[in-house]
């Protein structure tokens, strides 16, 4: 019988505000240790929280674009625990009643879409950072010792947690994508997975088709899509093996070592009566107003899944075009942009989108956000192409130049002399000529050797420095092989 991976993801997304969860203390990253800790943070006597406003419209918003319940009365408790850098010995979460509960998240599959029910959607704070094995150089520490930094402490998360119906690691991937993407486009984190904005734990298990669900092992704090997959491709095939020789999975707390492409045993897993939960004595329970939650709503952008769905209408474009086309808002906006500035058939821009804009960006590791090509530049581009002054070859370097940053398309087409050849009498001479010189290949054409015309083709293109139309020169070799 064959096993089934069964996985569910609770994502930490580090929300974009000023300041932090329950202080006025800076949320910004990279600041040198310990200097955005204040007292509130590190819980000094007598100090009080107070709830940042702007944390909970962003989780306002997260609950309506994934058509979440928003709970108009939430509460907020102390989750206990002892560990270095989590100096209150407690960290303010929700528990019971969350701020938003259900919901769902579409994610794009080759078979087709998928709907992921979210369980909840919490606010809490972050943690400090343990800082192991620190260089000799920080002399205050000596050689191989470990360092706390709180400025992380108090910084606003919301816990997206998820239904454990993603099956296996590329479901699991596409959904992590699908969340990144979502919590971006609506403002809400900047999901900058290195710096730690955007992570994720998966609960992995394994079962037998059809068999009530496995043991869990929860793989802590993956922060990039490809160590999502490799870490559950891992767990899965160590949970099937353990089974399989006998042995039983065991609920754990696990970590993933991308050096050695293993997780490895971190901690045996709580429950939540380990963490003692109970209401927070220093804060009043969170009231959300209808009317904040409607302004909210109307405020917000059209949403992935319906521009998603618009696009497929509007541009009559492909699921899988479409999908790619709205993996980020501001893909979404280029997309829009080059198709009003090229004036061509939506497919064409997003070919072009998709294709040699796409390959250039990841060659040099860059987003489309930060793209050195403006939609209306390569909009100028297409044009070109659709109306014929360029064939697809000279479309390509042409792009490359512009990318080189030799200036816009049509100085460039003048420049270098690239203007498609699209006068028919001049191409029929050509064709003459490559017939004349080659009747070998032209028995072999009429013979049924399909090979044989293209390479008459490629003869003609040779003789124009690939500047004769294609289509054209495909349609006068034929009629006049066929005479």
């Amino acid at each position: 019988m064959s096993w089934e991976i069964v996985v569910g993801i609770e994502t930490h997304a580090q929300l974009a505000t000023n300041s932090k969860m329950f202080s006025g203390a800076a949320n910004s990253f990279g600041a040198a240790p310990n200097t955005q800790a204040s007292a509130v943070d590190i819980a000094l006597p007598g100090v009080l929280p107070v709830l940042n406003r702007a944390a909970v419209e962003h989780a306002l918003r997260l609950g309506i674009a994934i058509g979440g319940t928003i709970n108009r009365r939430s509460i907020f408790v102390r989750k206990n625990y002892f560990y270095p850098d989590l100096p209150k010995g407690y960290q303010i979460s929700q528990f019971e009643i969350p701020i938003v509960a259900g919901g769902s998240l579409s994610i794009v599959l080759p078979a087709g879409e998928k709907k992921i029910r979210i369980t909840r959607a919490h606010l809490e704070e972050d943690a400090g950072k343990s800082l192991h094995e620190l260089p000799g150089s920080h002399a205050a520490l000596g050689h191989g010792m470990s360092g706390i930094d709180l400025n992380r402490a108090g910084t606003p998360l919301l816990e997206i947690v998820s239904e454990p119906e993603l099956r296996g690691a590329q479901e699991a991937v596409a959904y992590a994508r699908a969340l990144h993407a979502l919590v971006v486009w609506i403002g809400i984190c900047d999901g900058n997975m290195q710096e730690g904005s955007f992570r994720c734990d998966a609960n992995v298990s394994v079962r037998r088709a059809g068999a009530p669900l496995g043991t869990r092992s929860e793989i802590k704090n993956l922060n990039s899509f490809r160590f999502i997959e490799r870490a559950i491709e891992f767990e899965a095939r160590r949970q099937i093996a353990l089974i399989e020789d006998g042995g039983s999975v065991v609920q754990e707390t696990r970590l993933y070592d991308p050096e050695r492409d293993e997780t490895r045993a971190m901690r045996s897993k709580e429950d939540a009566h380990d963490y003692r939960y109970f209401p927070d004595p220093d804060l009043l329970p969170l009231v959300v107003r209808s009317e904040q939650i409607e302004a909210i709503r109307r405020a917000m952008p059209e949403l992935p899944e319906a521009r998603r769905t618009r696009f497929q209408r509007e541009y009559a474009l492909p699921a899988a075009d479409a999908a790619k086309l709205t993996a980020s808002r501001a893909a979404a906006d280029y997309f829009e942009a080059l198709v009003k500035a090229s004036g061509a058939e939506p497919r064409l821009a997003a070919n072009w989108q998709s294709g040699e804009l796409a390959a250039a960006l990841n060659r040099d590791a860059r987003d489309i956000a930060s793209c050195p090509l403006a939609p209306q530049a390569l909009g100028a581009l297409v044009k070109r192409i659709a109306d014929g002054t360029l064939s697809g070859k000279l479309a390509k370097e042409v792009f490359d130049a512009m990318w080189a940053g030799e200036g816009a398309p049509d100085a460039i087409i003048e420049k270098r002399g690239l203007q498609q050849i699209s006068d028919a009498g001049e191409i029929e001479k050509l064709v003459d000529e490559v017939l004349a010189a080659n009747a070998k290949q032209v028995e072999d054409y009429r013979a049924g050797k399909d090979k044989a015309f293209n390479s008459l083709v490629g003869q003609v293109m040779k003789a124009t420095k690939g500047k004769a139309n294609p289509a054209q020169v495909n349609e006068i070799l034929r009629r006049k092989i066929a005479r």
